[in-house]
Formats: C-alpha cells, sequence, structure tokens
C-alpha cells in the first residue's frame, strides 16, 4: 500500500507541477527550429571580439573566484569549530555557528548577488562576497563534520600535558582535518569558477555581463564565444584541481 501510494503521489506532483509551469504546446513543437536557427546564427564564432572584450571580463571572473574562496575559508574554518560539538561545547555557540552555515547555503549565490549589487552597487566587489557568503555555508559545515570524526586519543594527549585550547585544535585536529579542508578548498573553488560566469547577469560583474549584453544586442557569434570561452576555463579549472589534489592529498 506504501508504494502504490508513493506512487500515486508522484504521479500527482508531476501534474500539478506540468499544470503550474504553463507549458505551452506550440513552444515546444517549435523549440527545435528555434534552436537551429540560433545555432546558425552563432556560426561562425567571433574570435576577434576575445582580446577586446572577453579576456579583460574573464580574467575579472577567476579573480572573483579566488578571492571569494579565500574569503570563505577564512570566514568557515572558525564557524566550523563553533559548530563542531566535540570542539566548542556552549550548545548556544553550536546552534548559532549552525544557523549561519544554514542561511549560507539556503540562498543561492544569485540572490546573495542581487543583495550585494543593491548595496555595494554593481561590480565585481558584490560577486566576490556573493561568492564568499555562498561557499561559507558548505565548507563550514564539512569542517564541522571532519572535526567531530576526529580520533580522541591525540586531544588526550595534548589535554594531559596541559595544552590549551588553540594548541588543541593546531596540533590534535588540524593534521587530522588538513587532507578533507584542503580537498574541499580545491572543490569548492572549482564550483565557484562555475558559479561566477553567471553572476553577471545580475550585474555582479565577470564575463556574464559580456554575455548578457552580447544576448541582449542579439551578437550571437558573441554569444558563442563566451560560451565557448566559459567551457575551455572550467575544463581547465577541472584538470587543475585534480592535478592539485594528486599532489596535495
Amino acid at each position: 500500500m506504501l508504494r502504490y501510494a508513493i506512487w500515486l503521489f508522484s504521479v500527482w506532483a508531476i501534474v500539478q507541477s506540468a499544470r503550474y509551469v504553463e507549458v505551452i504546446p506550440e513552444f515546444l513543437y517549435d523549440a527545435p527550429e528555434q534552436m537551429g536557427d540560433m545555432l546558425q546564427r552563432m556560426w561562425p564564432v567571433d574570435w576577434g571580439y576575445y582580446r577586446d572584450g572577453v579576456h579583460a571580463a574573464l580574467m575579472e571572473t577567476l579573480h572573483m573566484a579566488t578571492l571569494g574562496t579565500l574569503l570563505s575559508l577564512v570566514l568557515a574554518f572558525p564557524l566550523g569549530v563553533l559548530v563542531a560539538a566535540n570542539v566548542t561545547r556552549n550548545r548556544l555557540l553550536n546552534f548559532t555557528a549552525r544557523v549561519v552555515l544554514v542561511a549560507s547555503r539556503s540562498v543561492n549565490s544569485l540572490v546573495w548577488a542581487l543583495l550585494f549589487v543593491a548595496i555595494f552597487g554593481p561590480g565585481p566587489l558584490a560577486g566576490m562576497l556573493a561568492i564568499a557568503l555562498r561557499s561559507v555555508g558548505f565548507v563550514g559545515k564539512l569542517v564541522g563534520e571532519a572535526l567531530e570524526q576526529a580520533p580522541r586519543g591525540p586531544i588526550e594527549a595534548l589535554q594531559a600535558a596541559g595544552a590549551g585550547r588553540l594548541a588543541q585544535i593546531w596540533y590534535g585536529y588540524w593534521p587530522h582535518i588538513k587532507p578533507a579542508f584542503w580537498s574541499v578548498a580545491l572543490l569548492r573553488w572549482d564550483i565557484n569558477v562555475r558559479e561566477s560566469g553567471v553572476l553577471g547577469l545580475v550585474g555582479a560583474g565577470g564575463i556574464g555581463v559580456v554575455l548578457n549584453t552580447a544576448i541582449d544586442l542579439f551578437h550571437w557569434n558573441r554569444v558563442a564565444l563566451v560560451l565557448v570561452t566559459v567551457f575551455a576555463v572550467v575544463a581547465a579549472a577541472e584538470l587543475v584541481v585534480l592535478q592539485i589534489r594528486k599532489r596535495l592529498l
């Protein structure tokens, strides 16, 4: 009965979703033709526009992703310490840190970017802060989980020797969580490189601004150039992260 109930609920959910999404059949039938027309407009790719219009925005995107990731690591480590119940035994601090991490993860980076664009104005600063706050929840949660899984033996030995709390964290917990921390940092940087490419669509700087401008002006050959550039950068970042992980971890 439970299995049938789940199937019926799934079918009902799909039907309700299709109703509220308001899918127009005429647009679906016409979609392949429209896609083919768009691809024809994108060819040939305007490679000559890269130096004047894309390169600077691409570098800005990489800088936003890198600085945002570094800032998130600085903020996430103390929050991870506070959220780990075996390190910080104050329940109020545990709860407060967990709320901050959940709030960071629950808001999409585009929403953070919209908020910071309203506060600081359009530009890469808003994008960097959006990336940082979005990443804090991800990194801090994993750091806290790694701390909670740390073995108690080294910590008890340090406590018996009279080591303070900072010494326990640095000499007892850090060697255990260091591989996980750097692995998470590299993974988050890789994710941030991808996410920073679209923040410009809401005015937060980077290559997304170039993409949005090209779409608004119907320069489809330049849109193709931006898409190819983003794909190449994401693929290169994936290879770089893979090689760094092999050598460091």
